[in-house]
């Protein structure tokens, strides 16, 4: 194996399921349908909040970010995936994976920071319906979109930096479909128990406190919905909120799940098919559950549609 240097290979080999080779020909096949489908599904959303009038709110344009958020985020990780699943040469080299570090870590904070702002634009929406225009004018979003993408990149810069510094002693075998940091920390060898520690403080503030921030959103949401007399009112306010609300449980209730067993009952291949979910999975019911569930959105694709059959 050629080396970069004494403690970095040129490239790694990614284990992925080879204990259940059985497992390749069916994450292939399902990886090349999903992969177009969220794609095209988080494409279609940032069109329609770009084209349609009457999709020109706060939430869609959040909505917007969230859809790029997640085409960078499938593409970052699927396009490799199906072509190490595809060959018998299952590598990636030491840059691509760096490279792939970068995104997934910047991509994955910047997530967690929108999901909290799509809440609080729920909260006021529902609990200061008055001052909604004035406290959510687009200066104000544009802050806060500005405000999360720098701080998505700069927990990545951080968290990616402080790990590729760690020394690998040419082990070049990572355990996983792709390369994540904790897989790179596992593989490391000396002392990384820093970089454990760092990587646990850091994540409390890009994962915990955004996930308060929701709780404490629709606690005041629910608590707002209780006060409307008319049952209509109540489900309108619900649905403005139901599609958010189940990204949300997506996002963090299976990892929620996974933290709290003990360490010693997570299986080998549990955070393979936990990556899977929020790599693939995740991205491509994003789109579909804010049409589905959303008359704006439904009626903005029926327009789109019609006014494409009709030039043509």
């Amino acid at each position: 194996m050629t080396l970069i240097n004494a403690s970095h290979p040129e490239e790694f080999i990614l284990l992925g399921f080879a204990d259940h080779p059985w497992l390749e020909l069916p994450l292939f096949i399902i990886l090349l349908i999903t992969y177009p489908m969220a794609i095209m599904g988080n494409i279609t959303i940032i069109l329609l909040s770009l084209l349609d009038p009457s999709l020109q709110s706060p939430m869609y344009f959040f909505l917007t970010n969230l859809s790029f958020l997640d085409v960078c985020l499938t593409t970052s990780i699927v396009p490799q995936m199906l072509f190490n699943l595809g060959s018998s040469k299952k590598t990636i080299s030491y840059v691509g994976c760096a490279v792939q570090d970068y995104l997934l870590s910047t991509v994955g904070g910047a997530e967690c920071l929108l999901l909290a702002i799509m809440s609080f634009d729920r909260y006021v929406a529902i609990c200061r319906p008055l001052h909604y225009t004035l406290i959510m004018n687009h200066r104000i979003c544009i802050l806060l979109v500005s405000f999360m993408w720098i701080s998505g990149i700069t927990y990545g810069v951080f968290e990616v930096t402080l790990t590729l510094q760690l020394p690998l002693c040419g082990n070049n075998k990572l355990d996983h479909l792709f390369c994540e940091i904790p897989v790179l920390i596992k593989t490391a060898c000396g002392e990384k128990e820093a970089n454990e520690l760092t990587l646990s403080v850091v994540c409390v503030f890009i994962v915990a406190v955004p996930l308060f921030l929701i709780l404490a959103s629709y606690a005041s949401i629910g608590h707002a919905i209780l006060k409307i007399k008319s049952s209509e009112g109540r489900k309108k306010a619900f649905r403005t909120c139901s599609s958010h609300l189940i990204v949300v449980f997506l996002f963090y209730g299976p990892a929620i799940s996974m933290y709290l067993q003990p360490p010693s009952s997570i299986s080998r291949d549990q955070p393979k098919f936990m990556a899977l979910f929020y790599a693939v999975v995740i991205p491509t019911l994003n789109p579909f559950i804010y049409t589905l569930r959303n008359k704006d959105v439904k009626g903005a694709f029926g327009k789109l549609m019609r006014s494409i059959f009709s030039f043509k």
